[in-house]
């Protein structure tokens, strides 16, 4: 069956316009411009437009999705698969806030008593499912499910007065940082507390240490521009220079390059 691109629009639920986008950046272009003009799609654009819409829901942005549909190595089939258990992934955190608001209305209404870590988990589970969206890729490469798995579930299990302990942690390594970077010695004794409070930090996620580890996290916020961005937010050049910092703190500053 074909569709020209009201009708394709009006079957989806998108304007006209999203789909002349689409064309226009090259990630879902029509099947063919019949005698009058008109973009003519068929079933494989159909079938493309629902991925896009998949990836769309899921939060991936354009740029993103038009490598993914675009690429000679897409499997649909797989696609799908994947698009099934992200979307559980997201039932189950709507399933968590929902529980969560009801629980709460219960307590207002003085039918049960809620403790306060209980408030919390829905957003718990949210914060895991940023980071692993953002960053989960590359962390589960270089330090294994087990590891990130494990991260994950100290977030969940943390009570508030660990979580309120280590946001404090995460907000005095920046503020020593700063104060070290003005120093511009990574081996002084500020950029020192700055490395031994990262690693304090660290070792909540972790629930171990691991000097290499930590060696290869200081270097990723290096390479990986979404760290540096992080860091250097509150003090350009701030990676780097936490990195130069750390590798002095674990020992492993001869293997900078």
């Amino acid at each position: 069956m074909e569709y020209t691109i009201k009708k394709l629009g009006l079957l989806a639920g998108i304007s006209t316009r999203t789909l002349r986008y689409y064309d226009e950046i090259g990630m879902l272009k029509p099947a063919r411009i019949n005698s009058s003009g008109y973009r003519i799609y068929g079933q494989a654009e159909v079938d493309r437009l629902q991925q896009i819409l998949f990836y769309r829901e899921l939060g991936v942005s354009l740029e993103e999705i038009k490598l993914i549909v675009t690429a000679s190595a897409f499997d649909g089939k797989s696609a799908l698969r994947e698009h099934r258990q992200k979307l559980l992934e997201k039932r189950q955190q709507l399933d968590l806030l929902i529980a969560n608001v009801d629980k709460t209305l219960a307590q207002n209404e003085g039918r049960i008593t809620m403790a306060n870590k209980e408030k919390f988990e829905g957003f718990k589970q949210q914060m895991i499912d940023d980071n692993e969206k953002k960053y989960g890729k590359e962390i589960r490469e270089k330090y294994g499910d087990e590891q990130v798995d494990r991260s994950n579930r100290a977030i969940k299990n943390m009570t508030e007065e660990q979580h309120a302990e280590v946001e404090k942690l995460g907000a005095d390594v920046l503020g020593v940082l700063t104060e070290a970077f003005a120093t511009g010695d990574p081996s002084g004794e500020l950029a020192q507390k700055a490395a031994d409070l990262h690693r304090q930090w660290l070792t909540f996620y972790w629930g171990h240490y691991s000097k290499e580890a930590h060696a290869n996290i200081a270097q990723m916020y290096v390479d990986d521009e979404r760290f540096t961005a992080y860091y250097d937010k509150h003090q350009p050049g701030g990676a780097e220079f936490l990195r130069d910092a750390i590798l002095i703190y674990t020992g492993m500053d001869s293997n900078k390059e």
